[in-house]
């Protein structure tokens, strides 16, 4: 059984790990997989059709937990304890819930101290004690308990009178005054966010990047160029003699790929990380805003913007539909494997490639520099 400390308006945790508000999810998926042998049993729940819809939710099922992400910029924002029977809680080195402690109305009390009057949910049967950046909510064990504390007056306040023996059922840490305010989608704010611009060019050398972004997480070789085979060039067969080389940037969501002649930058790849992707969780969400030349009639000179959170169908309505089929993308961690989140389709415009996710989700955006004068690219040459 964990024994977590309970840290309001910040974290829950131990003196091995520790899940704070606003820590990324991917940060949170490594101290599960670090800790696998402990911590056990742990569910992804997402929406496959509206991922912004939800949030991002891991349900650790054995230890009662659950942490909620916020959809959009993917930072935690709620740590949920729904089953205080399969957790001990302590707060200030103090425990007010164990096996021979439970957390009833009196601990919490004596332990938190007093707060202003909580709220009763007669569809919820719940009482909500609530302290800055913690809540507390306390189950009626009958249904004819509630007309007592049926709040008729007062403003709705009705914790004058909380029944003795009253046991929490769920605890909640959040930032801020309230719940409410932090439980809808896209609600979490980046107060503490700070913002740093730095600016990568096409044609940039590998010193340019280092220098405007640090070092890179990972350096990848491409070892072949599986898209070279829709290439009408006839010497798309001649193995070349050197390879180019990717920067992977894992917490920008951003790849940056080098020529391996000149070692200059020649694409950018923008990861959005959706679940249901194959690759999801390997980047951190990339916020990108992408200028589009329209192409519709009485539109001349208008630009409208690609973001992270737009939809396929809202690309095609600006750009025009591509000329050339899409090209399928299977992926798979090896030839004998299959990918369970199926397939994705690769979509060519305006020196760009779209990869498109069965729910019209962008997966990712790949950017290519200027053509050469009197070069012609299609779709399946981009790669």
């Amino acid at each position: 059984m964990l024994d977590l400390e309970v840290v309001p308006e910040r974290s829950l945790g131990n003196e091995q790990w520790e899940f704070t508000l606003g820590m990324p999810l991917a940060q949170a998926v490594a101290i599960l997989q670090k800790h696998c042998r402990i911590i056990k049993n742990v569910q992804v729940l997402y929406s496959e059709q509206s991922p912004l819809s939800h949030d991002l939710i891991l349900n650790l099922t054995q230890d009662g937990i659950k942490l909620l992400f916020d959809a959009f910029n993917q930072r935690l924002k709620v740590i949920e304890v729904y089953d205080l029977t399969k957790v001990k809680l302590k707060y200030c080195g103090v425990h007010f819930n164990s096996q021979a402690i439970a957390p009833t109305i009196e601990q919490i009390d004596q332990s938190f101290g007093a707060t202003h009057p909580g709220v009763y949910n007669s569809a919820e049967q719940l009482f909500h004690l609530n302290f800055r950046g913690l809540s507390f909510s306390f189950q009626l064990d009958s249904w004819t308990e509630a007309p007592k504390y049926e709040p008729n007056f007062a403003h709705g306040l009705a914790s004058l009178q909380i029944p003795h023996g009253a046991t929490v059922k769920r605890m909640y840490i959040y930032s801020g005054n309230s719940l409410q305010d932090t439980c809808g989608p896209g609600l979490l704010a980046d107060a503490k966010m700070r913002v740093f611009e730095r600016s990568v060019y096409f044609g940039d050398s590998c010193q340019d990047v280092l220098s405007m972004l640090g070092s890179p997480h990972k350096v990848f070789y491409k070892s072949e160029d599986k898209m070279k085979i829709h290439s009408p060039s006839p010497h798309k067969q001649v193995p070349s003699k050197c390879n180019d080389y990717f920067f992977n940037y894992f917490t920008l969501g951003v790849d940056i790929l080098f020529d391996a002649n000149t070692h200059k930058v020649k694409k950018f790849v923008l990861h959005t990380n959706y679940p249901g992707h194959y690759n999801f969780n390997i980047y951190h969400r990339c916020e990108f805003k992408i200028p589009l030349a329209i192409k519709k009639e009485n539109a001349d000179g208008q630009t409208e913007t690609c973001t992270t959170y737009s939809k396929w169908d809202n690309i095609q309505e600006l750009l025009g539909h591509p000329v050339e089929k899409p090209v399928v993308l299977h992926r798979s961690s090896s030839p004998n494997n299959t990918n369970p989140f199926g397939s994705t389709f690769c979509f060519g415009l305006q020196r760009m490639i779209f990869e498109v996710m069965q729910n019209n989700h962008i997966a990712s955006v790949t950017l290519y520099g200027p053509p050469r004068p009197g070069s012609h690219l299609r779709t399946a040459e981009l790669s």
